[in-house]
């Protein structure tokens, strides 16, 4: 029911009032989770206790804890959000929808990135104008982050923003109807930190049956630290805080705290006799698992879900350009990087070889982007394509942003204003936007969006399935 714009909704935990404008409905923080405070920071996400009268959910709420981030001369801030704002809940989601009635529209649930340990639903690359304007219902997602989200603590289960997630999932099955969406017609997508969970997700047995289809934005299948990993990090928590490396340990630890070691985790060393770093020192935290994704579909609803997944032509430059490191990189920084990722010079050689006229730069920034997204993501595509009866899709990313003096290219994140269908908003351009100063073109954003819609509605995003060879890579560019 409703009064003038201010739109209520009953759900299970208590009635919510949001705002109605021409495009459509919007519901921001509603809590899926009651807030881990204290010792249960590190506890499974448990039922909010709900409230009584009519919440107030017209504004945005609070985020999880998290450090400001820096990315030199381009401004991410419509990519962070607005970073740590405290509040009473976090594990919340915004839902928009083109109204609140019973007409069981698509349902698309997004899981932003941001590295582990950064990130928001209220950042303004997630506008969901656009997606209730062609009937689908947008469901953003915040979850538990950095060490509370993903320290391996002896004592606490693993990977606690992933159970977030999916507590969002099981939200989002119980209360959707409410809201003018489908329970039964769920895409999960996310980007970056966010696609990496969504592959857990498709290898996780308590997913099944939560999600229809699955998108992988510059994600990784194979981005998960093994428990010999992510046990150093903790002991370098652990010795930073002056601590026992235990959640006992860790209990009494302030939020405050736990975003201020963050710092002192940089330039961690990962590597192991058995595995590489696969995030190449750029976050300490990613998933722990003793199986990466890639390799435990068969575990979870992966055979029964259909998948959508690509990268950017250029992932890399997003962490060389915007610092200065792209143009000034020598030899010696490639072989650094080859070291990091596989261990061996020759991949470094290979990867020049490929490209007989790239700069180090260039040669620097393919590794970036084949370690960090390339090599998991073709990894997922191809163990999804053979389980799956459903599909596999795949698609490359290749419009090249002129910021940053016209280099940044088609960087990491660089597809998220198409996808959300805003790429002409003013504060994606400009000397420091991630668009750069040139108009970014009308056409190439009704195509992105319009595949991820129909993707949403029907299953197929307009090109035919992956099948183990480029023929059918969606190329957008």
């Amino acid at each position: 029911m409703s009064q003038n714009n201010t739109p209520v909704v009953r759900t299970p935990s208590g009635a919510v009032s949001g705002v109605r404008d021409h495009g459509g409905e919007r519901y921001r923080g509603l809590p899926y989770a009651a807030t881990p405070t204290g010792a249960a920071r590190f506890a499974p996400p448990t039922p909010h206790p709900g409230w009584g009268g009519v919440r107030d959910m017209t504004g945005p709420g609070a985020t999880a804890p998290q450090p400001v981030r820096d990315f030199g001369a381009l401004d991410m801030r419509p990519y962070f959000g607005p970073g740590w704002v405290t509040g009473a809940d976090y594990l919340t989601l915004d839902v928009h929808t083109p109204a609140a009635d019973d007409a069981a529209r698509p349902v698309m649930v997004f899981v932003h990135g941001g590295g582990f340990v950064t990130g928001s639903s209220q950042a303004a690359l997630y506008d969901g104008r656009a997606f209730t304007r062609d009937g689908v219902v947008l469901v953003t997602v915040n979850y538990r982050l950095g060490i509370p989200g993903f320290l391996d603590a002896p004592g606490a289960p693993r990977n606690r923003g992933l159970l977030d997630v999916l507590a969002a999932l099981r939200w989002v099955r119980d209360t959707i109807s409410a809201f003018g969406g489908d329970p039964g017609n769920v895409t999960l997508f996310g980007q970056s930190a966010g696609a990496t969970l969504v592959g857990a997700l498709l290898a996780t047995p308590e997913a099944s049956g939560l999600f229809k289809r699955a998108i992988m934005q510059s994600g990784s299948g194979t981005g998960a630290f093994t428990p010999e990993q992510a046990a150093r990090v903790t002991r370098a928590v652990a010795a930073e805080l002056g601590v026992e490396p235990t959640a006992d340990g860790f209990a009494d630890v302030s939020d405050e705290l736990f975003v201020a070691v963050l710092p002192a985790l940089a330039g961690l060393d990962l590597r192991t006799a058995t595995a590489t770093d696969p995030l190449v020192g750029l976050s300490p935290f990613s998933l722990v698992l003793d199986r990466q994704p890639a390799d435990a579909l068969t575990n979870g609803p992966a055979a029964d879900v259909t998948l959508l997944i690509g990268t950017n032509t250029e992932e890399g430059n997003l962490y060389l350009v915007p610092q200065g490191t792209f143009d000034t990189s020598q030899h010696a920084d490639v072989l650094a990087v080859a070291a990091q990722t596989h261990s061996d010079s020759a991949v470094a050689a290979a990867v020049a070889a490929a490209r007989p006229h790239a700069t180090h730069g260039e040669v620097r920034s393919a590794l970036l982007g084949d370690a960090l997204f390339g090599v998991g993501s073709a990894r997922m595509a191809q163990a999804h394509t053979s389980i799956s009866q459903r599909g596999t899709y795949v698609y490359r990313f290749g419009f090249r942003s002129t910021a940053v003096d016209g280099n940044l290219g088609a960087a990491h994140t660089v597809e998220l204003p198409f996808v959300f269908d805003i790429a002409d908003s003013p504060w994606l351009h400009g000397k420091t936007g991630l668009l750069g100063p040139d108009p970014a073109p009308e056409s190439l954003a009704r195509r992105m969006h319009g595949s991820w819609v129909a993707f949403a509605r029907n299953g197929s995003p307009g090109w035919d399935g992956y099948r183990g060879d480029e023929i059918a890579v969606q190329h957008f560019e």
